[in-house]
């Protein structure tokens, strides 16, 4: 199939080839587990990199591709946390985003227990507690989920709206929900960084996901999205 760009202007199997030499360069160089902490590490980029193919790859249109990139994204994230830091809740979110984004619902929920068995719902952070919204979300577990919401959307060291697009999920306000994920794209729209330095929304990606599983997806549009 050949390459599918958007109006960003993007080459996205570039992308996507700079990631996967970043994964295969980071993989031959993985410390062994007698060193847990540089292994997590590097555990932590190979799971970048590959998520970074993954996204190229859905805005090049390759999902089946893009899907199998996430979900080894998922694995290395996950690999990583046992040696990473007290707190470290980005590993389980990676992971949870990259399943949802792969559209692999059994394996988000596997994902979810386990941030929640680690956890999640008990960390004093706002990343932690957004990780905790998110399983609970993934889960079904709205009325849990939407108390982590909130507060996560009350922080004042987390973007609000996403907390704001969480919460609507749970409450199922579908005009709430509309106007919050339409202020997350508009975030990354205004953004100069994103992750591996691939220009996708992945977070409105996510949360649309979440959202039609309850039937109230929004409708969006934007370079920064798969066509």
């Amino acid at each position: 199939m050949p390459n599918q760009g958007t109006s960003t202007g993007e080459d996205w199997l570039a992308h996507v080839d700079r990631e996967e030499a970043r994964y295969r360069d980071g993989e031959s160089r993985l410390p062994e587990a007698a060193d847990a902490d540089a292994r997590q590490r590097q555990l932590t980029r190979l799971g970048n990199a590959s998520a970074g193919a993954g996204l190229a790859l859905l805005m090049a249109g390759r999902r089946d591709e893009a899907a199998a990139s996430l979900t080894r994204a998922a694995e290395r994230y996950r690999e990583s946390f046992a040696g990473a830091p007290p707190g470290s809740w980005g590993r389980p979110i990676g992971a949870i985003k990259a399943r949802l984004l792969a559209g692999d619902w059994d394996g988000a929920a596997a994902d979810a227990r386990w941030a929640l068995e680690a956890g999640a719902a008990e960390a004093d952070s706002p990343i932690g507690r957004y990780a905790a919204a998110l399983a609970l979300l993934v889960l079904g577990d709205d009325a849990h989920a939407r108390i982590h919401a909130n507060a996560v959307r009350t922080g004042d060291d987390f973007p609000a709206e996403v907390g704001d697009a969480l919460a609507f999920l749970a409450a199922h306000d579908v005009d709430g929900y509309t106007l919050a994920v339409e202020a997350v794209l508009q975030s990354f729209e205004q953004r100069d960084e994103y992750l591996e330095d691939i220009p996708v929304a992945d977070t409105a990606l996510v949360l649309q996901a979440l959202a039609a599983r309850r039937g109230f997806a929004a409708e969006l549009s934007s370079p920064l999205l798969p066509a």
